[in-house]
């Protein structure tokens, strides 16, 4: 980071959905407005501002983090994942098709929170807080889906859908008309 000739100002260089944007924020900006009011990617939702919700997680890195609660100065030189980055061209991301397919969302408003946080807690892997063997690589079943996704909350009370829909884009199940237990 380099501070800039403006108080209170500092120059950044983030690469957002693949694209290297280099800008001049003031050190008290978000994340998250960074990406809404700067770069117009409005994917990203602000549900709290407080970090409790989980509506804002993007990938920073490839780590899920609240963008309401990381400074865009802290995101110098960081490779940040929107919602608007998960699909390849018009191919959706796997778990984009199995939240359509599972009608895995209501409202909506948490669902790029939710994708995001999804895309990174598949990468990360390793035990949770109810895993019983911390040593063990634990089966991804629909009680470690919900540990892991709880810091992402839905108002509508879509879960069962998601977790559903989580479990199948992990398993590599994702054509269409593929079979899955979906309570509605």
């Amino acid at each position: 980071m380099r501070t800039g000739t403006t108080s209170g100002m500092a120059s950044v260089t983030v690469r957002v959905n693949d694209v290297e944007h280099h800008l001049d924020v003031d050190t008290r900006t978000s994340l998250l407005d960074l990406l809404r009011e700067r770069l117009r990617l409005t994917g990203s939702k602000k549900g709290c501002d407080h970090g409790q919700c989980g509506t804002c997680t993007v990938l920073v890195d490839g780590r899920r983090v609240n963008s309401c609660l990381l400074l865009a100065v802290a995101c110098d030189g960081a490779q940040v994942t929107t919602v608007e980055g998960l699909a390849d061209g018009d191919g959706l991301h796997p778990l984009q098709e199995a939240f359509i397919e599972l009608d895995a969302f209501q409202c909506g408003y948490c669902t790029p929170g939710q994708l995001c946080s999804a895309v990174g807690m598949l990468d990360e892997g390793g035990p949770s807080a109810i895993t019983d063997d911390l040593s063990a690589d634990p089966a991804l079943d629909a009680a470690e889906i919900r540990e892991r996704m709880s810091g992402n909350l839905c108002r509508c009370g879509a879960y069962v859908n998601i977790v559903a829909a989580i479990e199948q884009a992990a398993a590599g199940v994702t054509a269409p008309g593929a079979q899955a237990e979906v309570v509605r």
